[in-house]
């Protein structure tokens, strides 16, 4: 089970930091373990609204500000040495396009895999945009999110001047990744009863089976 803190501090820090972030993550430390912050169910559930981004009403806030016609979104995941993990990426990324209606978005994978995150930024600045807007498809802020995607970003702005850019937050603790993941565990299960095709997460790599101890034993 994750732990609390592992949400919050990053489990591997920046040789250099700034004494603006040490300020924060004292304060953080200070809350997590002072008397206000209980571990009783009722103040787990508001905390984790609280988390909760932008998810009002059974559905989105409308937030004032949003993504122009001049402004470059990047989605960046991990990166896989599968071609087939990776490409699911890109099918996100059409179907990201599609439903927000951005006019420029772009896929990037943070390691093992092309397009980088320099090539999609640039691609981005030569599409017309003057901001990027770089989106981990992470979960939680860890490593890659602290320390990993802005050292890439960085690097890859040094070539355009002029544009400025962004790290949003990963998806954390979004109340409709609860309706997400119960929606994968249906179906699967209805896969293995029999009774629903291979999802195309696992599409034809024969994983999504009922294992056995004998199945245990074997591998």
């Amino acid at each position: 089970m994750m732990s609390i803190e592992s949400l919050f501090i990053p489990q591997t820090l920046p040789l250099k930091s700034s004494s603006v972030d040490k300020t924060a993550r004292k304060s953080t430390w200070a809350f997590l373990k002072s008397p206000k912050f209980q571990t009783g169910p009722s103040r787990i559930r508001n905390f984790s609204a609280k988390s909760s981004l932008g998810f009002e009403n059974g559905g989105f806030k409308q937030f004032p500000n949003g993504v122009g016609e001049k402004d470059g979104v990047i989605i960046v995941d991990h990166g896989s040495r599968r071609k087939e993990s990776n490409l699911m990426l890109n099918e996100f990324v059409a179907m990201f396009r599609e439903k927000s209606g951005y006019p420029i978005v772009e896929p990037a994978h943070m390691e093992l895999a092309e397009p980088s995150i320099k090539d999609a930024f640039g691609l981005c600045v030569q599409r017309g945009a003057n901001r990027v807007i770089v989106s981990p498809f992470f979960l939680f802020p860890g490593r890659h999110w602290y320390q990993d995607i802005p050292l890439l970003t960085a690097d890859a702005a040094r070539n355009h001047p002029g544009t400025s850019y962004i790290i949003t937050a990963p998806l954390g603790l979004h109340e409709l990744l609860v309706d997400v993941m119960n929606d994968r565990i249906k179906h699967c299960l209805s896969h293995v009863a029999g009774d629903a095709d291979e999802c195309a997460a696992c599409a034809g790599t024969s994983k999504c089976k009922l294992y056995g101890l004998v199945d245990v034993i074997k591998t």
